[in-house]
């Protein structure tokens, strides 16, 4: 009796989550029409909002003879767009990082049968190639995954590059910012290994916690096993694979970093082919235990790319994997794995991702509709266009958006710990730049908060060592922490409340208060948080000058008595 009991209460338990989760492909809808890279084993996609303007973008590799193609986010819809950025060989990854620290993102693309390629961003969104002269090799690397992190936390993203050459003897390279916009070659004195091991990607993560980035390498075992590179603090690293117990035998594709059990201790998810995928969970001793089998998330079929997030916002970690079969002989296509709220996981039916059958490589979320809910973009191959799976079910969840910006550490906050706790309970997440397989998530970090109508408080560990306490957080909003300045203003007037024109400006922007007066402050802020320019606002309109200020993105706050609103501008001289 008592296990017929607890088979119908896990039946129960399925047909609930299965009422609740529900995706729908919004690819055609929106104005995605696009084949992923048949190029060598595919190619990545970016899921970053690329121009700032809080709306998550995507951008998508391509195979030798097509360019890169680039969609913005328009509330919702997409619209191809030509940047000047072009780019026709084999790319793999493409990341956009800010590796200047002047506010805006720049491009890296990282090319297997070509020069991988860095551009510039001035500001205003016309972008130069600065490779060589940001002291980039001038020779082919084979380069797959290009993942950014701050290993020396001097305040500027270096560059780890994975090689997976033919020959198998190119070895991979860290490359160290120098804070000029230039960056070294440093792997040999870093102790990076001199010899070539067939790396998918990387991931920096702070494994033990000690306050530094760590490296974590997917390689092919036709070489050898997966590589762990613990950072002394000290601009070297020891490869402590063996001892950590994370130098797992596979044909490894994915290091995709995240707490799937809400302790505090990142753990490792590693897809692989039908010997079944690695869960590394992170023991906090500087050991890792695989317990694929155990939570069951092995997949047991060919996996690729792979997501940690929150599907249903229900303040515990799911997990979506893409694979590469067409599911067709009774082996996976792909898995949307749901936390049973007890660390294990189950794949539920009848959630909408019946179609979610094409051979696929890469994926990464990102926030399409700016609902507080992660949608699923999938690169698919033969011939299949892209896959947009938008959460279109229960939204009862409340939740909590969250993008960083560092002051001291990094300006896009890469590397940085998040932790924060309401109705009793902790959920944490680390900010990365090039994770999974050749992908990049959305900059914003979403925390399902369940049914807390109050955040406790917000913790947020940067790179530089301070540590910044938030508290009695409202939910069901979207904002931005500030390195050692707390939160910018959220936007509580709407849309339809006001007028700020031009954005970009050419030096004068002039604001309108629609329907209503306001006795106030207007004030400009820079990218660091500073207050660079105020002025008294009073009635219906004003106009402030931006003419003794250098181009590039700022901040404009109205504050008055009972409202404020910040908004980002852009000045182009």
């Amino acid at each position: 009796m008592r296990k017929l009991y607890f088979f119908a209460f896990y039946l129960f338990s399925i047909s609930s989550i299965s009422a609740q989760i529900y995706y729908s492909d919004i690819a055609s809808t929106t104005g995605l029409n696009t084949v992923g890279s048949n190029g060598d084993l595919g190619g990545g996609i970016s899921f970053c909002d690329f121009d700032g303007d809080g709306w998550d973008d995507l951008t998508y590799a391509q195979e030798n003879g097509q360019d890169i193609i680039f969609y913005k986010n328009n509330n919702g819809l997409f619209t191809k767009m030509n940047y000047n950025i072009s780019d026709t060989n084999d790319s793999k990854q493409i990341i956009w990082v800010d590796y200047d620290n002047d506010g805006d993102k720049d491009v890296f693309i990282a090319n297997f049968n070509a020069l991988n390629r860095l551009f510039n961003n001035n500001g205003n969104f016309v972008f130069t190639e600065v490779t060589s002269a940001a002291g980039f090799p001038n020779v082919n690397k084979y380069t797959y995954g290009a993942s950014w992190g701050d290993y020396n936390n001097d305040g500027f993203l270096d560059v780890f590059l994975c090689s997976k050459d033919p020959s198998k003897n190119i070895p991979n390279e860290l490359y160290k910012n120098n804070g000029d916009g230039t960056f070294i070659n440093i792997s040999t004195s870093a102790g990076i290994s001199n010899v070539g091991h067939q790396t998918f990607c990387a991931a920096f993560f702070d494994y033990d916690n000690d306050g530094d980035q760590d490296i974590y390498l997917a390689n092919d075992r036709v070489v050898n096993t997966n590589i762990l590179y613990r950072n002394n603090n000290d601009g070297t690293f020891t490869d402590v694979s063996a001892v950590s117990g994370t130098n797992v035998g596979l044909n490894a594709m994915s290091t995709t970093i995240g707490d799937y059990n809400q302790d505090g201790w990142m753990d490792i998810y590693v897809t692989n082919t039908s010997e079944g995928n690695a869960l590394l969970y992170n023991n906090g001793n500087g050991t890792f235990t695989n317990v694929a089998i155990a939570t069951g998330t092995i997949f047991n079929s060919i996996g690729w790319g792979a997501i940690f997030y929150d599907i249903e916002n229900d303040s515990d970690t799911d997990l979506y994997v893409s694979g590469m079969l067409d599911g067709s002989n009774g082996l996976l296509a792909s898995a949307l794995y749901v936390n049973q709220g007890n660390n294990t996981f189950s794949i539920p039916n009848n959630v909408g991702l019946n179609n979610d059958n094409a051979p696929s490589f890469a994926n990464a979320c990102g926030d399409v509709n700016n609902d507080g809910y992660m949608d699923i973009a999938v690169v698919n191959q033969s011939l299949r266009n892209t896959f947009l799976w938008q959460y279109s079910g229960s939204t009862l969840n409340n939740w909590l958006k969250i993008n960083l910006q560092g002051t001291i550490s990094n300006k896009d906050g890469i590397g940085s710990e998040i932790e924060v706790f309401a109705n009793g309970k902790s959920q944490y997440r680390y900010t990365l730049c090039g994770e999974g397989f050749l992908g990049q998530n959305s900059n914003y970090e979403i925390f399902g908060l369940k049914d807390a109508t109050n955040i406790d408080y917000i913790k947020i560990k940067w790179l530089s060592g301070i540590e910044d306490i938030i508290n009695n957080v409202d939910v069901n909003q979207a904002i931005t922490i500030v390195e050692n300045a707390g939160i910018l203003p959220v936007e509580e007037y709407t849309e339809t409340e006001f007028t700020i024109y031009p954005n970009p400006s050419n030096g004068l922007l002039h604001i309108t208060l629609n329907n209503t007066s306001i006795n106030g402050e207007l004030a400009i802020y820079d990218t660091f948080g500073r207050k660079i320019k105020a002025k008294k606002l009073t009635g219906f309109s004003t106009s402030i000058s931006l003419l003794d200020f250098a181009q590039g993105a700022y901040f404009l706050k109205i504050q008055s008595d009972n409202n404020q609103i910040v908004k980002k501008i852009i000045y182009n001289k």
